[in-house]
């Protein structure tokens, strides 16, 4: 397979998913991002109560 036909193949593939929108109905944009930050913040203030030496 050459790098061209293997590009043509991919925008083939990637124009006949672009019908669908790509995105599910249940994700919401803004409870995956709150759920992201408030995970992350937890991480963060976890790793805080450790290095209480500095």
């Amino acid at each position: 397979m050459s790098l061209h036909s293997t590009a043509a193949n991919l925008v083939t593939l990637a124009s006949e998913g672009a019908e669908h929108g790509g995105n599910h109905d249940s994700l919401n944009p803004y409870v995956t991002g709150g759920g992201a930050f408030i995970a992350l913040m937890l991480l963060l203030w976890i790793t805080t109560r450790f290095n209480r030496d500095r």
